[in-house]
């Protein structure tokens, strides 16, 4: 990457196991936590910030330098992982649903962001969760970017 370009790509991800499955138990969450992160210490241009979820699903914050395709890399996160998981487990124990949600945010967010994630389970537990951090589909009736009609 040239040193000519300022950058400051923050994402927030988060995408699900097939059909909402509880899959991600107590035993192989942090194992399936530590796969991610270590993908992403081993993606050239991608920063890992942090990673939590609750036993359906997985929420991700990463910076990126520009030249990094987010949909490549998430289908290496997704696919590179539950290989990893299947293949230690020497059964399929891990499936991800088809697709994922992907948000921006500014850097001074990420405090923010990380604590989001660090607490999935109490936000869960309570119904307070934030709809854009947690959504996977588009709403065709909806344009990107724009919340719908209180």
């Amino acid at each position: 990457m040239s040193s000519h370009v300022f950058h400051e790509i923050y994402l927030h991800f988060n995408w699900h196991c097939k059909l909402d499955q509880a899959l991600l138990t107590p035993r192989l969450e942090p194992i399936v936590h530590d796969l991610l992160r270590e993908r992403c210490q081993k993606t050239k241009g991608v920063y890992f910030h942090g990673i939590g979820g609750t036993d359906t699903h997985i929420h991700l914050a990463v910076n990126i330098e520009p030249f990094v395709c987010i949909s490549d890399l998430v289908a290496e996160l997704k696919g590179g992982s539950s290989f990893d998981l299947n293949q230690r487990e020497r059964f399929k124990a891990l499936v991800w649903q088809r697709g994922y949600g992907v948000v921006s945010f500014g850097k001074l967010n990420l405090p923010w962001v990380l604590r989001y994630l660090a607490n999935q389970k109490e936000h869960h537990r309570r119904g307070r969760v934030q709809d854009r951090l947690e959504r996977t589909e588009f709403d065709e009736g909806q344009a990107p970017g724009i919340d719908k009609p209180g």
